[in-house]
């Protein structure tokens, strides 16, 4: 037999193989030529990953200067954690060791760039964008600050990624829990309270409300998004919008679920994610040796023995009603069942119940039943202070609002295809309800059809502006004897659960209307009418009600404004809660996050504008001494309401207020409900009570600010206490063009076409000489044809002058004023730093910046044309260039050639 260890002679080339028989190649020892071809097979393998790094290289600028907002800077953010003081900070209070906890952040941020590897980040812009995803609210701070964005238009990918977060987010959990915390004694570096919780909020988020950044850092961030902002290519005295606002575009799209995407809703989503947090946070949370007095102090130190409760009773019920928002589960599962149920204590509704019989139909009854639930339909009606007696508290009635958002949607045939979509939005709610098709449709024909004559009747805008023209008295009793067609004395014993006297009095700002309304009424069929009161019900109760009803009415929105979907749902359920609870979340709010030096700051701010306007009053020639005297005093009676009610402190007196509020976890409907009974009783109860001027009439976790005339007062929530209108360690010239305006701005509307007609007291009075009004209507209508003239792009209709004069009027006021405040300012302290570092730019050429950004924003065509049709407001491009092209400073500060665009010959000026 022949030895097979014997060496073959290898043979490479194509021959029969001597065993098989079978044509091979290389016949022989073929151990050496495998050998060698897998190893030739291994370079394409090597360099494949060589060519892909080349490629990142040069694709990502890897190793190079980062462009802003680019992947290499973002990752760069992973590389230099273990640099954060922060962090640092946590890893001491941590039983995770560092390289874990470094080992389990890169190994998510590398799934996450495996999912999405061309998603351009931002840290402060992404976390203002902020896609609203339950779980990420149990992430870690530097997880969030990156990644949020991203997952708005792809919350339905990433269960892997979830399970990773949560995975390493179990981990931090454990160990940063209190268990190994040491006692932390009072010294000069204080901590904030929650954060030796278990973190939920993004860092960037958090630090807006805290004092983790230091001023130098602050002003970094500030000056970087600013200067992101910024179209630097395009001469500031052609268009100052769009040279500060210019390349906003290229950061931000308007995400899906809104209509608008613009500076006070990046503010709005930031505050949203603090009061989530909030609402989700356990009933207590373990803390320092607190000093009770100071609600600030709350945030001071840690200690383990010491206990500050969230759980008053009002502080749950908000906490439960978030809950029970959130529990979709239960919600689908209850249908509409809580709505028909509701319905038929209503009378039934006749497009979704056979059975009903016009016999039954008594009006009153309906509409009385109705306001009880703090529903004003057909007719308006509150209790509030008298116009011409601020002191004391009467019955208002007014004409009704409509279900399209006013009366041109009814009556221009352009707007047809918005009453289409308004008919298909009933009849899709009504076939949920149980309604037969045989009948629904022509059932909401009819109503659309009464609607349609209602807005007939409906009193014009343009009619309605000056309220001594409009405004009249009457007592019951003679409400009574002109109208006798509809039972006033049943329908006020109603609704104020006791026996009214004929001798009260009703202030009344629609005779015209009530009359018509009448007559209207008389000729209609009770099937129709009783179809459209509880449809106007029904309307606002569906957000309440389970996922098919919500996608309908997302459907109309469509139609009407463009919104493409629906708020995620936890955005929903924190402003729900909000809305109806607002204190209760208010005292939450400011109890862990509102800064006592920000409301002393804007006090000073405050002061300050008020002077400035005060002596600037003393400088309008056109103003005769008697009017000037009396406008100073308006100014110097002037109530100021910042932050937050004191009450909100005293856990007696916020639980009093919601004493008669029953929350359940388990039924969200009947949760709204039980708020709006609790607004309606406590609206009635003001009847022949003196007015208490001190008491606010908003929740302080809001973003905006207000000024009422019948009281003469000016209030700024907490909430919009925050970047971009304040930061303590800001530049001043930030804060006067961010806040200050804001505030000149509500100072202002004291003096607008409509603010002027009340006195120092919030009474409506004529305290103007006739010279006067004649050249405040003068100089008012230039303001008028000034931004009659603005035609946004794409659209062709110009924007309304008369309909938004008075924000104008307060735009030019707040901006002139609060400038002239700066000013001041700034020479009584000429040592401060008033610049930013990376701009080169003075304080007063910041102050105009910062007033331009906060307008910075977008909006769907839908929503824009909506805009010009009802908004009292013009578009935030026209309110940065009307105001600007109006001042004399501005075009001094940016050497504005006279006759550019930005500093027109001819301007216009009130105040």
């Amino acid at each position: 037999m022949e030895n097979t260890s014997r060496k073959k002679v290898v043979s490479c080339r194509l021959v029969p193989h001597q065993d098989s028989g079978r044509v091979r190649w290389c016949v022989g020892h073929q151990q050496k030529w495998q050998k060698w071809l897998k190893r030739l097979a291994l370079v394409p393998i090597i360099l494949l990953p060589i060519v892909v790094v080349l490629i990142l290289i040069t694709k990502y600028n890897i190793g190079g200067n980062p462009e802003p907002g680019s992947h290499s800077q973002n990752l760069s953010l992973v590389n230099n954690i273990s640099l954060s003081s922060d962090v640092k900070t946590r890893y001491k209070r941590c039983a995770i060791p560092e390289k874990r906890f470094l080992h389990l952040f890169k190994h998510c941020y590398k799934l996450y760039r495996k999912l999405h590897p061309d998603r351009e980040l931002f840290l402060e812009t992404e976390i203002n964008r902020a896609p609203k995803l339950d779980y990420l609210d149990e992430n870690p701070p530097y997880f969030r600050s990156n990644f949020l964005a991203y997952f708005r238009e792809n919350q339905d990918k990433h269960r892997k990624l979830k399970n990773c977060f949560n995975k390493f987010w179990i981990s931090y959990k454990k160990s940063t829990v209190f268990q190994q915390r040491k006692r932390y004694k009072r010294n000069n570096t204080k901590q904030d309270i929650l954060n030796e919780s278990p973190m939920e909020l993004s860092n960037a988020v958090r630090n807006v409300w805290t004092n983790s950044y230091n001023l130098q850092e602050v002003r970094e961030e500030q000056s970087k998004l600013m200067r992101k902002y910024m179209n630097f290519s395009v001469n500031p005295c052609d268009n100052f919008y769009e040279y500060a606002c210019g390349n906003w575009k290229k950061y931000f799209e308007i995400p899906p679920d809104k209509t608008v995407f613009d500076t006070f809703e990046m503010v709005r989503e930031r505050l949203y994610l603090v009061l989530k947090e909030l609402l989700d946070s356990n009933v207590e949370i373990e803390t320092a040796d607190v000093d009770k007095s100071s609600y600030h102090n709350a945030k001071d130190f840690i200690e383990e023995n010491y206990v500050i409760y969230d759980d008053s009773d009002a502080i749950i019920k908000a906490k439960r009603f978030y809950k029970s928002c959130m529990n979709k589960e239960k919600i689908d599962k209850r249908g509409e069942k809580p709505l028909k149920k509701l319905l038929e204590g209503l009378g039934g509704w006749p497009l979704a119940s056979p059975e009903w019989n016009k016999d039954d139909f008594d009006l009153m009854w309906v509409l009385s039943r109705l306001r009880l639930l703090n529903n004003d339909i057909l007719i308006s009606q509150w209790i509030g202070p008298d116009i011409k007696d601020s002191n004391k508290h009467i019955i208002h009635i007014d004409q009704t609002t409509l279900g399209l958002p006013n009366r041109d949607y009814f009556l221009d045939p352009s707007n047809s295809r918005f009453t289409k979509a308004y008919k298909s939005f009933i009849l899709s709610v009504a076939y949920l309800l149980g309604a037969q098709t045989s009948v629904a449709l022509q059932d909401v024909n009819d109503l659309v059809e009464f609607e349609t004559k209602l807005a007939s009747i409906l009193s014009p805008w343009e009619e309605r502006r000056n309220l001594t023209d409009i405004y009249q008295r009457f007592t019951i009793e003679t409400l009574m004897v002109r109208y006798p067609d509809f039972a006033w004395s049943n329908y006020f014993t109603t609704i104020l659960g006791k026996e009214i006297d004929l001798k009260s009095t009703v202030a009344c700002y629609c005779a015209r209307y009530i009359r018509q309304l009448l007559n209207l009424l008389s000729k209609t069929n009770p099937r129709v009418i009783q179809n459209y009161l509880l449809w106007r019900f029904i309307r606002h109760r569906i957000n309440h009600l389970d996922h098919r009803f919500k996608e309908t009415e997302q459907k109309f929105f469509q139609a009407l404004l463009g919104r493409e979907q629906q708020p995620p749902r936890w955005q929903f359920c924190v402003s729900q809660t909000n809305m109806h609870l607002g204190m209760a979340v208010g005292a939450l709010f400011v109890k862990h996050y509102f800064d006592e030096t920000s409301k002393v700051d804007t006090i000073a701010i405050t002061e300050e504008i008020m002077h400035s306007f005060t002596s600037t009053l003393r400088e309008k020639h056109w103003l005769d001494d008697e009017t000037k005297n009396f406008a100073e005093m308006k100014i110097k009676n002037m109530n100021r309401k910042i932050g937050f009610p004191n009450f909100l402190l005293n856990q007696t007196s916020l639980n009093l207020f919601y004493n008669d509020v029953k929350i359940e976890e388990q039924f969200f409907f009947e949760n709204v409900l039980s708020v709006l009974r609790h607004a309606s009783r406590q609206d009635r109860q003001k009847v022949g009570l003196a007015v208490d001027k001190s008491l606010w009439s908003t929740a302080p976790a809001v973003i905006n600010a207000y000024y009422s005339r019948n009281k003469n007062q000016i209030m700024f929530p907490a909430g919009i206490l925050q970047p971009p209108f304040y930061h303590k360690f800001f530049p001043k010239s930030l804060n006067f063009g961010g806040i200050g305006v804001v505030i000149g701005h509500e100072i202002t509307h004291a003096f607008d076409d409509k603010g002027r007609l009340f006195d120092h007291e919030g009474n409506l009075q004529l305290w103007w000489t006739n010279d006067a009004i004649e050249k405040f209507f003068q100089k008012s209508q230039c303001i008028i044809d000034q931004y009659g003239q603005y035609v946004l792009p794409g659209m062709q209709a110009p924007l309304d002058g008369v309909i938004t004069q008075g924000e104008n009027i307060a735009d030019n006021g707040g901006l002139k004023q609060s400038f002239k405040a700066y000013q001041l300012w700034a020479l009584n302290n000429t040592h401060a730093d008033e610049t930013l570092p990376g701009l080169t730019m003075t304080g007063a050429q910041l102050f105009f910046l910062n007033f331009a950004q906060v307008w910075c924003g977008k909006q769907r065509i839908e929503s824009a044309r909506n805009q010009l049709k009802t908004s009292v407001h013009a578009p935030g491009m026209f309110r940065v260039i009307g105001a600007l092209s109006n001042s004399a400073e501005f075009a001094d500060v940016f050497s504005c050639p006279s006759g550019s665009p930005m500093n027109p010959e001819k301007k216009c000026d009130l105040w």
